[in-house]
């Protein structure tokens, strides 16, 4: 919980005057049982020839008085002990979760592909909730239990010292109580928390892919999946809920037994003429000012005990680092080609099998590379680690001469290489506000242009232009108009390299072919993955990938001839002898 702990710095102040006010308005609660024992003593017991007719009224009154003084003190020292607390707790907790988003927006594709969407999403939501929760409580009562607690048993000597010890006792097996609870509680919440992630999957899974589950009658085979995800939670919470529900009443137990012989060695002292009838009330009061901060304090250390546990979690996301290489810079390699791949081999886990091997082609700027081949062929490993979102395992690709995993070769790759990747992403808002990431200062006709050179402007203007609604998700397209919006969001940025990540899957052949036409006439080098050899037909040069292996490099008709897994896609999709598309 270190790393936690720095983002109170900016919340010193607030975070010390919250607790400061809790001990004041402590300190006035602590006063109350002294002046009940003065209105038993010296208001209800004022005798007048021997007898009690309640003669002192005004002191009753003034003592009241009093009293009622203390309770509006002691609500101003409380409402302004909890404005304080919030708000340290809501700035750490957005501080945090601005710097667990950062974090995450930092991560190679790796670590993300390690966490899984379902944790991220738990991190950022149930766990830092119940931080601020878990924050807000103990701000405001961390210091004012343990101070009514010993203050009490303070008071207790004060008032009688044969008490003392039985102040003493009860508070110390009530700690040893609390404690005990805690160290069973606090592991048992962190694996809860992590069956909520599986929760959370489930959750994902079917919203986002609702109509797949309808169209394939999945729906009972994947409620039974949430179900048992959902039990497997339910009883993790009631077995740790169970053991921290004993700490109330445990507590309730031990100190109605404290309360019974109190009063019991209390009435004996009075008998005795040791004490008064109201230090006996004033010490049955302490009591029970123990009995309420006992109850707070242990709902205080259950709160506390999932916020720490959501902490560690919280801090072991932040505490990653991006697993991506980074290199010193160099000067680079004069006169090399554009883009090189060397002996390039990659693999998504480590110890896993190579996605790619022996990977070498060169690239020169300007021209058009099509990547195809069978899926699980290792098309989108290829291209994605050009951008340097996947180290290599081993081998080099290069940049004009300059290794991609440099230093300084970060901001070139993430400003001058617009990507279209397989799954076409859209954000709530408008068209011209999905568009303008790609060139935030971008004008109405460069847009405008963009979309034509994506086929997209003609059902745009149908919509309402620029200005049109984009649901979440992009819902309110279809999956060729949602590719086509993806493509012109990364032609606007006008990048020097290119990649279409199998982004025209779903458009039809005649806008493929415009698209591409278009696509040609751009001063870029263009890197086109698809299975369609209508797509990669026309490319200065076409790499056929197989298993993760290159088998073959050239052009269209070149490869009919010398690339048997080239020909077989080919005569897969084409009727050889009409020459058409089947």
């Amino acid at each position: 919980m270190k790393k936690i702990l720095t983002y109170f710095k900016p919340y010193k102040g607030r975070a010390l005057l919250g607790p400061l006010f809790k001990l004041l308005e402590a300190t006035f609660e602590l006063l109350v049982p002294f002046v009940v024992a003065l209105i038993v003593d010296k208001g209800l017991g004022a005798q007048v020839d021997g007898e009690y007719p309640f003669a002192d009224k005004p002191y009753i009154f003034g003592a009241c008085a009093l009293l009622g003084a203390f309770g509006i003190v002691g609500l101003l020292f409380s409402v302004t002990a909890q404005y304080f607390s919030a708000r340290t707790a809501t700035g750490v907790s957005a501080g945090v979760r601005k710097d667990l988003f950062r974090k995450m927006q930092s991560l190679s594709y790796k670590d993300v592909d390690n966490l899984g969407e379902a944790t991220m999403l738990t991190r950022m939501t149930s766990d830092v909730d119940k931080l601020q929760t878990g924050i807000n409580l103990f701000l405001r009562l961390f210091l004012r239990s343990p101070f009514i607690v010993f203050g009490a048993m303070v008071c207790a000597l004060i008032i009688d010292r044969g008490a003392f010890g039985i102040f003493a006792v009860s508070i110390v097996a009530l700690a040893i109580v609390v404690y005990t609870v805690m160290l069973a509680c606090m592991p048992l919440y962190k694996k809860s928390q992590a069956k909520l992630d599986d929760v959370l999957l489930s959750t994902r899974e079917n919203l986002t892919g609702t109509r797949v589950l309808r169209a394939f009658c999945r729906e009972e085979s994947e409620r039974g999946i949430f179900d048992a995800r959902n039990e497997r939670l339910n009883k993790s919470r009631k077995f740790v809920g169970g053991i921290s529900a004993i700490t109330n009443p445990l507590t309730f137990v031990m100190i109605n037994l404290a309360t019974i012989w109190l009063l019991y060695a209390g009435a004996i002292r009075v008998e005795s003429g040791r004490l008064t009838q109201g230090e006996v009330i004033a010490l049955y009061n302490l009591m029970g000012q123990i009995l309420i901060e006992l109850i707070k304090l242990a709902n205080l250390i259950v709160t506390v005990t999932k916020a720490m546990a959501c902490g560690s979690r919280i801090e072991s996301v932040l505490k990653m680092q991006p697993s991506i290489r980074l290199c010193e810079d160099s000067d680079g390699e004069a006169g090399a080609p554009f883009i090189v791949y060397e002996k390039v081999c990659a693999r998504y886990n480590d110890g896993g099998e190579e996605a790619l091997s022996d990977v070498s082609f060169t690239v020169e700027k300007g021209e058009t590379v099509g990547i195809i081949g069978g899926t699980g062929s290792g098309k989108t490993t290829l291209v994605q680690l050009l951008p340097h979102f996947y180290d290599v395992s081993a081998g080099r690709i290069s940049v004009d001469g300059r290794d991609v995993c440099e230093k300084g070769m970060q901001p070139f790759l993430r400003e001058r290489i617009g990507v279209v990747p397989q799954k076409a992403q859209l954000f709530k808002g408008t068209i011209r506000e999905n568009l303008s990431w790609g060139k935030a200062n971008a004008t109405d006709e460069e847009l405008y242009e963009a979309l034509r050179i994506a086929q997209a402007e003609t059902f745009v203007r149908e919509k309402g232009g620029l200005d049109a609604p984009v649901e979440q998700g992009g819902k309110n397209f279809s999956g060729g108009q949602k590719q086509r919006l993806t493509i012109a969001r990364a032609v606007v940025r006008e990048p020097e390299i290119l990649i279409l990540d199998d982004s025209s899957s779903a458009l039809d052949y005649a806008t493929d072919a415009s698209l591409r036409q278009e696509i040609s006439k751009l001063p870029m080098t263009v890197f086109i993955v698809s299975q369609r050899t209508s797509s990669v037909r026309n490319a200065d040069k076409i790499v056929v990938l197989d298993d993760g292996k290159v088998v073959g490099i050239g052009k269209h008709d070149e490869l009919l001839t010398t690339c048997e897994v080239y020909r077989e896609i080919y005569d897969s999709q084409y009727d050889v002898e009409k020459g058409g598309a089947v």
